[in-house]
């Protein structure tokens, strides 16, 4: 063998044990880590292709999207997720923001689908 591909050869011998170190260092430094690719309580599993968000998340967010939603009155609205459906539920006192509920609702991340089950209440109290 030549001088040069013994070098070669170290190289590459090198190369792959620092990967292979660089890999276990850093699988060791991780917060959480669980050996042989399990999945750790809580975290997405590695089929899933996105993060799912909890649907305590993405009812906090609806309800925040809804409060800074211009011209909805958002007091009277109750919001619930359930594997990322959003059901919105109570009374407006205009049906124009009915539609703006259901639309800020929509735009949160993470909301798969939206029921908008939100009445209208007028003037004399009737519920339309």
């Amino acid at each position: 063998m030549s001088g040069a591909s013994r070098i070669t050869g170290a190289f590459a011998a090198l190369t792959i044990t620092i990967c292979a170190l660089g890999v276990s260092s850093a699988q060791a430094q991780t917060p959480n880590a669980v050996p042989n690719g399990a999945t750790a309580p809580g975290q997405p599993t590695a089929s899933s292709s996105i993060h799912r968000r909890s649907d305590n998340d993405i009812a906090r967010d609806v309800r925040r999207a809804l409060s800074r939603t211009p011209s909805l009155n958002a007091s009277g609205i109750h919001v619930r997720s359930r594997n990322a459906a959003v059901t919105l539920t109570g009374r407006v006192p205009q049906r124009s923001q009915v539609a703006r509920a259901g639309s800020a609702a929509r735009s949160v991340r993470g909301v798969r689908s939206v029921s908008n089950r939100i009445t209208v209440l007028t003037r004399g109290g009737n519920v339309h």
